[in-house]
């Protein structure tokens, strides 16, 4: 049996515009995280709310992630999701954004474990949502997250996510997976590696050292190759053509979703499905990856596109 594929929030690509056409055209994915829900000046972005709500979110099984610092930010949060309808959602104790650090969230509340206790003991008060927690090593010592897992393994939680980074790290230098394999033996509850897996090589590589985990997380990773999770989940590899066609649909769906929900025009849309192109096709010429990104009107960059698909 293949291990489960989860994938990971990043703000401003995944959101539901994205996971709705990769879970289409794509798929091989069990659950799709957003980025995160904030409170910010009391109340909640605009943004968020609309990237949350259960009528754009049909196709992909998604799970909401909320950001807090403290039980009244949880408890805003937390009962937004459950208004929405949500019955699972994820707490994110990883982010190494610094903005959020700074206000002990995300990764910056790991160094201190009391405020990271007292937040997660809210989850007591909705036994009717399953919460998942992804985390980081630490904010700047590998040693916070392994002092903080007696706690967490006392939660009743679904399971943990854990990246073998310390936060100021942000997404540079090495994973450091002996730390992960310390925190992996004394984890009790089901665990997913997240960090550095582009290939289906890295995916064999890492369950094979750690062969008990529930599964990995995927993000950049599927952002630049997003057949990778189907591949991997059924045991398939899909043909250069079949790649071709399904990132053709892909795109397709993009655009569609894209053009119908922005109403500055052509140059907004633009400017948004831009983005797709900082990861996907990595590997794609440099020269036909620099055409898409110059194209200031829909038709050229659509000729780009093809091109660049098309190789």
């Amino acid at each position: 049996m293949p291990y489960t594929i989860h994938f990971a929030p990043l703000q401003g690509y995944t959101d539901s515009v994205y996971r709705e056409a990769h879970a289409q055209v794509f798929g091989g994915v069990e659950a799709y995280y957003t980025p995160f829900v904030r409170l910010e000046r009391e109340g909640f972005r605009n943004k968020e709310l609309r990237d949350i709500a259960p009528e754009g979110n049909l196709s992909a099984p998604v799970v909401p992630q909320l950001i807090a610092s403290s039980p009244e930010e949880f408890r805003r949060i937390a009962t937004l999701f459950r208004e929405r309808g949500y019955r699972r959602a994820d707490i994110n104790m990883g982010c190494p954004f610094p903005m959020q650090a700074r206000l002990h969230r995300g990764a910056g509340i790991l160094p201190y474990p009391d405020e990271a206790k007292k937040m997660l003991e809210t989850i007591c008060e909705f036994p009717d949502i399953r919460f998942s927690v992804k985390l980081r090593l630490g904010w700047d010592s590998v040693d916070e997250a392994q002092a903080l897992l007696p706690f967490l393994n006392e939660l009743p939680l679904t399971h943990l996510t854990l990246h073998p980074r310390i936060g100021t790290q942000q997404y540079k230098g090495a994973t450091d997976e002996d730390a992960f394999s310390r925190f992996y033996n004394l984890c009790i509850h089901p665990l997913f590696y997240n960090g550095d897996i582009h290939t289906l090589a890295d995916i064999h590589s890492i369950t094979a050292r750690f062969p008990r985990l529930k599964g990995v997380m995927l993000g950049r990773g599927l952002l630049a190759f997003p057949w990778l999770a189907a591949e991997y989940s059924s045991g398939v590899s899909l043909s250069v053509q079949e790649k071709k066609d399904k990132l053709h649909a892909f795109h397709a769906l993009l655009l569609e979703s894209y053009s119908s929900r922005l109403e500055g025009g052509e140059h907004q849309v633009l400017d948004k499905i831009k983005t797709v192109w900082d990861y996907l096709l990595p590997d794609a010429e440099k020269k036909l990856r620099k055409k898409v990104l110059k194209s200031t009107r829909l038709a050229a960059y659509m000729e780009a596109v093809k091109a660049m698909i098309e190789g």
